[in-house]
């Protein structure tokens, strides 16, 4: 038996940190949603009991540094499963780009796997175990809208944002995502995001309000560390992107654009800067 699953890549509408916590992470309130640029996953059922992962992207690991391995082993051994399982990712989303494609390879391999193995295991159980193998993977699990507060766990989720299109462009860089938080001095962060004002900007489906909103304190200390970040926003700007915002702690920087004529001129232009430029939809 085979089974697949799609893992979308997510972006950050809005991401606040408010403080650091006692057990060294940072206390994060973030506004979440997905596009519509997945991995795809295949499971199949393997008689031994190994987990074995194989990928097209030749650069991604694929023993116990993967994501999705650590989320196979996670199941098996929590439910204790015998079986074995094949897993092939079919990469699509850039790496170490502030998309979340490896949580969202963890959270696609734990629902895929709850059904090739019947576990019957509820989504608010398979996101704590998502809790376990990292901060992003709980909301990848259910996708969607949310809010997310605490190290990016707790979750409330809420309606989606007035439909656009999405273009999103990652330089040829890798950003560490604890090195940026490494850097950062919540005190000395000049301007936090409106939570409340992305908030209403959904809820009201203004699309010209949440561009406005758009923000992310990790941006400062990622456009001071790789200028090729800035340089990018900026050129989406000129290019005529509704709202431009880089996602996550980087280095992709994504643009919404409510107006379909816009976006092959915005999508051209900026392959003139990296190769690795893509054209979607929010997934609503």
């Amino acid at each position: 038996m085979k089974v697949f699953e799609k893992a979308p890549a997510k972006i950050n509408l809005s991401l606040d940190v408010l403080y650091k916590r006692e057990d060294g992470y940072h206390e994060v309130e973030m506004v979440m949603t997905m596009v519509d640029l997945a991995d795809r996953i295949e499971m199949q059922e393997l008689p031994r009991d190994t987990i074995i992962i194989s990928s097209q992207a030749g650069y991604i690991p694929l023993d116990e540094k993967n994501l999705a391995f650590q989320a196979a082993r996670l199941i098996k051994e929590r439910y204790d499963v015998k079986q074995g399982v094949y897993i092939h990712l079919d990469k699509k989303i850039p790496v170490a780009a502030g998309l979340a494609g490896g949580s969202s390879d963890a959270a696609a391999t734990l629902r895929g796997l709850n059904r090739l193995w019947r576990l019957g295991i509820g989504m608010k159980e398979l996101q704590k175990l998502g809790e376990e193998l990292g901060s992003d993977v709980p909301f990848c699990v259910t996708g969607g809208t949310a809010i997310a507060r605490g190290r990016g766990e707790k979750l409330e989720p809420i309606e989606s944002p007035p439909q656009c299109w999405v273009i999103l462009a990652k330089p040829p860089i890798n950003v560490s995502t604890s090195e940026i938080y490494g850097k950062l001095q919540v005190g000395a962060i000049r301007k936090h995001p409106s939570t409340a004002g992305v908030l209403e900007a959904i809820r009201e489906k203004r699309f010209e309000q949440l561009c406005g909103e758009l923000g992310n304190v990790l941006e400062e200390i990622t456009l001071e560390l790789y200028p090729e970040v800035r340089q990018l926003k900026e050129v989406m700007a000129k290019l005529g992107a509704d709202g431009v915002l880089m996602s996550g702690s980087g280095p992709t920087v994504f643009g919404l654009v409510s107006k379909e004529a816009k976006v092959p001129r915005i999508y051209n232009g900026l392959r003139g800067f990296c190769k690795d430029v893509y054209a979607v939809r929010l997934l609503t």
